[in-house]
């Protein structure tokens, strides 16, 4: 484990400055994110307040308005190692209407690191351990559309994970998942954190990965209202109680419809999921 004080390391995601607008409508007003090497910060706030916004626009898929955004040192424009990071969408599913077998799913994750797209030892025990993180390998022939929504969820982590990321981005991972399938994932992101994989999450509540948190950024109306230990009422209360804690900050909600998000279920991006 790496003991070095998480404000020496390198930043992996900078944003500064950051505002975007979707549609006529602001959405992040100026939103500052820091994550740094091996650190695991969670961005929690109500509906509407601009995660997920926040999140693909750290992967170059919202276009920002005004600020700036650095990926491992080097601006977004000028970035083109996306193999470094691994991203998990919202509410998206592993069914894609086209039969795919749960390997087929996984293997596609690794196609950023293949050459000439065809997959070598390596790339197949890189899916092999995948599996085995999100305790779905036993499931590896069958079929996606076979599978619960909280496989499904447990498969495109997998399929995140096969990439090998350096930087793990994660929106809403949780998000009508059962609680077994949330320890099993819990644990799969506890061996990245372990592996010294940076991690960001967007999450309603914190539940089984509270323990895994170092920081928590807190949204409302596109602007950071905390930045620092998670909110305990973040990680107790529960997703059904009052929308803010003690201390002020916003309290996850329980809906998960986010309408000022926009759509947005899959990546853009090739060299992310594709």
């Amino acid at each position: 484990m790496d003991h070095e004080e998480p404000e020496a390391r390198e930043p992996v995601i900078s944003l500064t400055g950051a505002r975007a607008t979707l549609g006529s409508r602001p959405v992040l007003r100026g939103v500052d994110l820091t994550v740094r090497r091996g650190e695991v910060v969670a961005l929690l706030g109500a509906n509407g307040s601009g995660k997920s916004t926040a999140v693909r626009a750290a992967v170059g898929q919202v276009p920002l308005s005004g600020g700036s955004l650095q990926l491992f040192g080097t601006d977004l424009k000028r970035f083109r190692k996306w193999s470094r990071i691994g991203y998990v969408p919202q509410r998206t599913t592993a069914a894609s209407g086209v039969p795919a077998t749960v390997r087929e799913v996984v293997s596609s994750g690794r196609l950023a690191r293949t050459k000439l797209g065809l997959p070598g030892r390596g790339d197949k025990a890189a899916v092999q351990r995948a599996l085995e993180l999100v305790g779905m390998a036993d499931r590896i022939k069958d079929s996606v559309n076979a599978l619960s929504g909280g496989q499904q969820q447990r498969v495109l982590i997998a399929r995140a994970l096969a990439a090998e990321p350096e930087l793990l981005i994660m929106d809403e991972p949780m998000a009508g998942v059962d609680l077994a399938n949330q320890e099993v994932l819990a644990g799969a992101l506890r061996e990245q954190v372990a592996d010294g994989v940076t991690v960001l999450l967007v999450l309603h509540e914190l539940g089984p990965l509270e323990p895994l948190i170092d920081r928590a950024v807190v949204l409302r109306d596109g602007c950071v209202t905390h930045d620092g230990p998670p909110p305990k009422a973040a990680a107790s209360t529960p997703p059904s109680s009052q929308l803010r804690s003690s201390r002020g900050y916003p309290q996850p909600g329980h809906d998960h419809v986010h309408p000022h998000d926009g759509p947005g279920a899959e990546p853009i991006r090739t060299g992310l999921l594709s």
